[in-house]
């Protein structure tokens, strides 16, 4: 760790500046040009992150793989922010942490004793610490004008246009409770134009009676809600509901 912490900033240098920003096919938001205003965010991410994957190993533990659901794993790493920050920035430590969270997934999945288990979600622990740490730096050098602007895009595969309207969602709740609720109105009804109808024919192979669901939230009970200025917490509960909608969603284009 000694080593790590003073060698940091001489190898993060010469790979920030000179790294290809694009990787994969995920969402990539305009907070990657703006790293320094998103520190806590992405901080409260990583815990958000360490949380989840902890529950799940908890659940193992007390209950077994089928009530662990270690699948989820991805999913909660797919769904923040920090994931394309990280990603923009120092793909050695991305893959890191992918590693480390298929390590945690496939002991659980394997049904491995606990004590391994938590050794492999110590490992992952670490990785996300120092990924956090390499982005601080990227946000000094973003800072000082020696990063190239990185390239934001959108989700292209369906999987990752159902992350991107998850983000999009939160987006709104957060207007919403900046008391700006034309915004978050405007951010509901473009996702839906442009993101979910997107991928709607492809979903409704899977489950029509889910796309409907859907729909008639997009259209109906989330626009209403906002229109009608219900409290934060009302409109934060139909988008909760919606977020579980939209993960098992996720879940059938998995297995398809």
């Amino acid at each position: 760790m000694f080593l790590w912490r003073y060698s940091l900033p001489i190898i993060f240098l010469s790979y920030l500046i000179s790294i290809n920003h694009i990787h994969a096919d995920g969402p990539v938001g305009e907070h990657v040009n703006a790293l320094q205003d998103h520190l806590k965010e992405y901080r409260s991410e990583v815990i958000w992150l360490i949380d989840q994957v902890t529950g799940i190993v908890e659940k193992y533990e007390n209950s077994g793989v089928e009530s662990a659901k270690p699948e989820l794993v991805v999913d909660h790493w797919e769904a923040v922010k920090f994931h394309s920050a990280i990603e923009s920035n120092y793909m050695p430590l991305y893959a890191s942490i992918w590693q480390g969270l298929f390590a945690v997934r496939t002991a659980i999945e394997n049904e491995q004793p606990v004590e391994m288990i938590r050794a492999e979600l110590t490992s992952l622990e670490e990785v996300l610490w120092q990924s956090l740490g390499a982005i601080k730096l990227a946000a000094q050098l973003q800072e000082q004008g020696l990063l190239e602007k990185t390239q934001t895009r959108e989700g292209i595969t369906p999987s990752a246009i159902l992350i991107e309207i998850k983000q999009r969602l939160d987006r709104a709740l957060a207007k919403y409770a900046e008391k700006l609720a034309d915004d978050a109105l405007v951010i509901v009804q473009e996702t839906y134009l442009t993101r979910f109808e997107q991928i709607e024919r492809i979903l409704i192979e899977q489950d029509a009676a889910l796309v409907e669901d859907l729909e008639i939230d997009f259209n109906v009970n989330l626009p209403n809600a906002i229109q009608n200025g219900v409290g934060v917490d009302g409109v934060r509960a139909i988008i909760l509901d919606m977020q579980i909608k939209l993960n098992q969603a996720r879940a059938y284009l998995k297995k398809a």
